[in-house]
């Protein structure tokens, strides 16, 4: 609500899911009944655009994507990452302090093509894909499988301009292939 009045903001992108919390970040992503709750008291609060980000851990990505649209989303990212896991074997512990944490980068890529392909047959909202896009090939598979749009995130820690040169592929391949409209 303080957010609502301030200038420069389009929209907002909700994170239903943190596996970098330690107590309950994934919790009530994971829930469709909360997911819809939660979408729905945000919705009510502002009348910008409202994006929920979806976790991938999740049984039925499908039901989540439902819920986020019934709540009043204008549209759905795929995906938030992985719960992941890495362990210091000389120390014999985590090298997380929380134990787990989020697996974001190429590694999670199929698995996030995967839960868009499920969320954009479920829902007539738009859906967003994202995670582990680092070249216009793997952004065209998220948009091939039913993406209106992608987000560059940790291609951009390895190459500030991942995002221009994906943009840049997408139009080489366009052209190449005939397409006019994504």
């Amino acid at each position: 609500e303080r957010l609502e009045g301030a200038d420069g903001i389009d929209g907002y992108e909700i994170n239903v899911s943190c596996p970098n919390v330690r107590h309950g970040g994934l919790a009530f992503g994971t829930d469709p009944s909360q997911v819809e709750r939660l979408t729905r008291a945000l919705r009510d609060r502002t009348k910008r655009p409202l994006v929920v980000k979806l976790t991938p851990n999740v049984t039925d990505i499908a039901s989540i994507a439902k819920a986020a649209e019934a709540g009043g989303a204008d549209a759905i990212s795929c995906i938030n990452t992985l719960v992941g896991m890495a362990i210091d074997v000389s120390r014999r512990r985590p090298l997380l302090a929380a134990g787990t944490g989020g697996l974001s980068g190429p590694a999670i890529r199929p698995v996030g093509v995967a839960c868009c392909h499920k969320a954009s047959r479920a829902v007539r909202i738009p859906v967003i894909g994202l995670g582990g896009i680092m070249r216009a090939d793997d952004a065209l598979q998220y948009l091939l499988a039913g993406a209106r749009a992608v987000q560059v995130g940790t291609g951009s820690f390895v190459d500030p301009r991942c995002a221009l040169s994906v943009l840049e592929g997408i139009r080489a391949w366009m052209e190449a292939q005939g397409v006019v409209r994504v």
